[in-house]
């Protein structure tokens, strides 16, 4: 490991100010993603500014009912967090879904959405990748591709995101508070991550020096009925091939889509939000004949790989079961208060 010098912060005005001025310098977080690439040699910055002091670790109410969720809030109290298991029941499910017992009691809020993709490319160092090296190519493209992209790669990555708590909070509308060298910054979860296009180096839309301050919920009652499912090769300590988030806004009637928020993950560069399914299933019953629809209408763009055509199937199921779940009437679904 590059050897480097660590200063920890006071006050997060301070904490930008010296990121800002240092271009090889970053923020240290509990460090669950980034010390790995330190000992990977992925990353050496030569300063770290540590973080984890500063005052962002509550969960406060909003007024007109959403959640300012503070970027140093340990994963697992979030999950745990009564306000969170009641009204966002998708983000609880999606948090406790992650990771490991002991990585969730010290990942933060900040450092989740921050999460680098775990294409096994990018964490080899002795092998071709533009997302960690740009401009030496993509090693992925004809190598091992299970786990990549099959919606809005480009010829220069096809990694996922990693995060199953980002795509709960793309389906509920998130928003990323920021303190940046020219002040505060809000960014809708959708707009945070980026696209890999030629820059797959640049995971987000981030400056340098731009901290996270926070993250915001809107007030959305439907969210009550709400939920995620993670489909993986292994019952726990895997990440996704799938996931799917869902809130669900029903008519009177019980069945008939009022609104519904989607989003999914494993298949994107991105928590890819599902706004082709979304607007499908707007105005009509959940059957399962509608449903489909609305999951094929999302994949029809699909491109899998050589390893991965599978996933395109398996979200459309899984989109479709989850939907199906979440109206009352459909047998086999599940109470929603507490479930996960």
């Amino acid at each position: 490991m590059k050897p480097f010098r660590y200063e920890r912060a006071a006050d997060a005005a301070g904490a930008v100010a010296t990121v800002a001025a240092h271009p090889g310098a970053a923020f240290l977080g509990a460090g669950t993603n980034l010390v790995d690439h330190l000992k990977l040699g992925i990353t050496a910055p030569d300063l770290l500014v540590d973080v984890t002091r500063l005052p962002m670790d509550q969960v406060e109410e909003l007024d007109g009912g959403g959640l300012r969720i503070g970027a140093n809030v340990r994963n697992a109290d979030l999950a745990a967090h009564p306000a969170v298991r009641s009204r966002y029941p998708v983000l609880s499910q999606a948090l406790l879904s992650g990771a490991s017992g002991q990585l969730r009691n010290l990942a933060t809020t900040g450092g989740n959405l921050l999460q680098r993709t775990r294409c096994a490319y990018f964490q080899d160092p002795s092998a071709p990748c533009n997302k960690r090296d740009p401009g030496s190519g993509c090693a992925a493209l004809k190598g091992w591709t299970r786990y990549h992209a099959i919606l809005g790669a480009s010829s220069h990555c096809v990694a996922v995101h990693p995060s199953d708590m980002a795509v709960a909070m793309s389906a509920l509308g998130a928003v990323v508070v920021t303190l940046g060298p020219d002040g505060e910054r809000r960014i809708p979860l959708t707009e945070f991550h980026r696209l890999p296009g030629d820059a797959p180096h640049r995971d987000t839309v981030l400056q340098h020096g731009e901290l996270i301050t926070a993250v915001e919920l809107p007030a959305l009652p439907y969210a009550a009925r709400s939920r995620y499912r993670k489909v993986r090769d292994r019952a726990s300590y895997a990440f996704a091939l799938v996931s799917v988030a869902v809130a669900l806004d029903l008519e009177d009637d019980g069945r008939t889509v009022r609104e519904a928020r989607i989003a999914l993950g494993g298949i994107a560069h991105k928590p890819w939000r599902a706004e082709r399914a979304e607007e499908a299933l707007r105005g009509l019953p959940a059957t399962e004949e509608n449903c489909r629809a609305a999951a094929e209408a999302e994949t029809a763009d699909a491109h899998p790989l050589r390893d991965n055509a599978f996933k395109v199937p398996l979200v459309q199921n899984t989109l479709v079961a989850v939907v199906r779940e979440l109206v009352p009437e459909t047998p086999g679904a599940a109470g929603l208060e507490g479930s996960r």
